[in-house]
Order: C-alpha cells, then structure tokens, then sequence
C-alpha cells in the first residue's frame, strides 16, 4: 500500500440525486506518517445455516493441524490457513427444538413457550458488539436473511415464529427483524440519508436508473485527483455496485414477469444461489466501505420448507433432514449442506482479495458459520457444526473443546478480541483459545 502525503476522509462519500455511495478503504486515505495510521478495524460476521447438519460428512477425523476435509468442507480447503474447526461445543437444552436452534445460537439463552405476547431469550453477542463497533460507523449492525417472515403455522408448536425467523435480539425481550429483500439492502447502504423525501427515490427507479449515474460525474471528479492504483481501486469498486445493482434490477424484472401469482417482495431472486450471492455481496460491500462492521446472515430460518431444484434436490428442506437414516434422504440432505458452504467459500475469497488498511478485510474479519443443532434427526444440540474464519490465532486447526463447552464460550472471546468484552453471556462458563 503506498503512503501519501495527505489523505482524504476515511468516511469520504460521492453524493448524487438519492444517493451517498461510501469509498473503499483508498491509498489517499492513508496519512504520511506511520505513528498516524489508523488503527486495525475489527470485524464480526455470523452466517446461519437451519436444520443441522450432515456430521458424518462435517467432523474432520483428525485433529490439530493437517485435518483432513471431509466432502461438506471441501470448499474451504483453500483457506486451511485462515480457519479454525471447532467440535464439542453445545447450545444450551430447552423445549422446541428449532425454536431454540436459532435463539440460543448467539444468545446462550433457550426459546420459551409463548403466544407472541411474552417473548423471551436474552441481548445476542452481535448486539453487544454492535454498541460499540456501531459508534464508529452509519450503522451499527445488519441483519441479513434468504427467508422470508410470513411462515406463520410453520413452526414449533407451542412457540412463536418470532423465535425461528432470527438469530438477533436486541435485549431478553426484542427480537430484532432480519431482511431478506436485496432492494431494501441495497438502499439502506446506498440510498441518500440526507433525503427523506420519497418521490426522489420512486423517480429514479421509475427511470430504471443507476443509483451511480448521479455520481458518474463526482466520481469522475475524484478519480483525476488520485493516484494510478487508487483511480483502479475506486473503478473497480464502482463497477462492484453496479453489478450488485444490475442483479437486483434483473430480479425484480424477473419477478415481475415470470412470477405475477406469487407473493414476492420486488428484488428477490427466484433462486437461492443468486439470492446469497447478492447478499454475501452487500455484506462485503457494507464492511468495504465500512458501513458497519457487525453483520449476521441467515442462509435459512429453522423449519424452512425450501426446495433446491437446480442441484437436483426438489423435496423441502424441513422434511429432508428428518432423514431416519434413509440413504436417499441423507443424500439430498448432504447436497443441501454442500451447497450452503460454496456460496460462504466464494464469500471468503471475495473479502481475501479485498485490501483493507491492514491487509485484507479477511484479516480483519473473524467470521463464525455454523448451525444451531448438529444431527437434525434427533435435534442433537451436542458438537454444533461451527467454523471460524478470518482473524484466527490457531491458524489451519481441527480444535475438540471438552464435552460440554458452551457455544457462548466462543463468543465471550470473540468480544474479547474484538475490543467489547463483557463477564457473561447466557450459558457461559468461561473463554475459549481461538
């Protein structure tokens, strides 16, 4: 990275007709002088995964460094020396078996029976390090999903579907809304906070126009006054936006015209992989322009009834991982687990060839993927499936925690590392070595 002699704003941004896009992390924006450096930006990313997982094709045999990958975790592979597999850790026990999947995942705290009217879980880790991440950026967290909200009557009897439609709570009481339309993200990151006026933003779109052509011009402006790898830099980043943009474009076109009978809100895509693609995307994109550093990303809500046609899996989710050990079942379910992981490995290699201030902004990240239960069969809540990836200090490690080890033991030492440490969080007995 080269060294200028001024530096323009970190939080530098091209505004535009309802529009503000924020910059990349640029040369220019590093000051001459080492001692004044920024600091190194700390990063936090949850991806959720429903209805467990195929442990037989997860759990490394071995453990330590040099593991083996079994066929779910193949994808990772590239990045042995940037993660940690991490067995025999356990979510806390409670009735509901996948009400309690997603609540207790970030929280150490189980789902309760309830009507709607007296939810009650506790503050998830991601909120506790959003109060004081969130100082230094617009927004404090983002909440990502694929599913939608409306699955009322598709859930664990007895408890509300507040409790499998996130994995996010605000305090014991709030559970906190995770947003599964492309469009809305986008728009939150991009759209122009300084105007609340909305005929501004339905004009452009009634257009079909570019959220950057109104900052062609002011772009083009900055990018005469940078150096030759900041103009690419800056270029490349812009056609990032656009790509992200053109996508949504196409599927709210697509919607329009292919699914008029369905129910689907305009920006979704009609299928999973564009649909996690676009939003690994804008989650890469949030943290490049260091819009937030929190992030959590459910890939699916427990329960989900989602078919996976294009990799020749047509039978629901749901149905498939309550397998009672039929080959044909535990086959689909594996294909299912497989595909999940490619969309997170291309996630990774994304934010590897992303520089930051002090690397790459894989470096700054640490980055948990995993699932609320292990076999989804039994709705074991013993050995979850969990990965870390990025800031890692057990680099390329296979690590078996003792039987018992509470997930939120994990957590306690990732808000350690990342600057917002607390006593105790829901189950938790301790801190873990990461």
């Amino acid at each position: 990275m080269i060294i200028t002699k001024k530096a323009i704003p970190r939080r530098a941004v091209l505004r535009g007709l309802g529009a503000a896009v924020a910059l990349p992390m640029l040369d220019a924006m590093i000051p001459a002088m080492a001692n004044t450096a920024p600091k190194p930006v700390r990063r936090l990313g949850i991806v959720y995964v429903p209805n467990g997982m195929r442990m037989d094709h997860w759990t490394p045999s071995t453990v330590g460094s040099g593991f083996d990958f079994p066929s779910i975790l193949a994808p990772m592979e590239p990045f042995r020396n940037e993660l940690q597999i991490l067995s025999g850790l356990e979510g806390v026990d409670g009735e509901g078996p996948h009400a309690r999947a997603s609540t207790r995942f970030l929280t150490g705290v189980a789902s309760t029976r309830d009507n709607g009217s007296n939810l009650r879980a506790g503050i998830s880790m991601d909120q506790i390090a959003g109060r004081i991440l969130g100082n230094e950026t617009q927004l404090a967290t983002l909440e990502l999903a694929i599913d939608g909200r409306d699955f009322a009557g598709s859930c664990d009897e007895g408890f509300s579907c507040a409790y499998t439609n996130t994995i996010t709570w605000a305090n014991e009481t709030t559970p906190l809304p995770m947003e599964n339309n492309p469009r809305v993200i986008f728009e939150r990151l991009f759209g122009d906070s300084g105007s609340t006026d909305p005929e501004v933003r339905r004009a452009r779109l009634n257009k079909d126009a570019s959220l950057l052509d109104s900052v062609t011009e002011r772009a083009l402006d900055m990018s005469n006054k940078l150096g030759a790898s900041d103009q690419t830099k800056l270029a490349q980043y812009l056609e990032a936006v656009r790509d992200v943009e053109r996508r949504i474009q196409m599927a709210e076109a697509q919607s329009d015209r292919e699914l008029p009978l369905v129910d689907q809100p305009a920006g979704i895509p009609d299928t999973f992989g564009e649909h996690a693609r676009l939003m690994f995307d804008m989650m890469a994109l949030a943290w490049e322009t260091d819009m937030t550093r929190v992030a959590t990303f459910m890939m699916g809500r427990e329960i989900t009834g989602r078919t996976y046609a294009e990799i020749g899996v047509p039978d629901a989710h749901h149905p498939i991982s309550h397998h009672q050990r039929d080959p044909v079942k535990l086959e689909k379910l594996l294909k299912i687990n497989q595909y999940h992981l490619t969309f997170f490995a291309e996630f990774l290699e994304r934010l590897r060839s992303s520089e930051d201030a002090n690397g790459s902004l894989l470096d700054s990240s640490m980055i948990v993927y995993g699932a609320g239960m292990a076999d989804s069969n039994s709705h074991y809540s013993r050995d979850l499936p969990i990965l870390l990836a990025g800031n890692v200090a057990h680099r390329g490690y296979h690590l078996q925690y003792p039987e018992g080890t509470p997930l939120t033991n994990l957590h306690l030492s990732l808000l350690d590392k990342l600057g917002t440490p607390i006593e105790s969080l829901g189950d938790s007995t301790g801190r873990l070595s990461i």
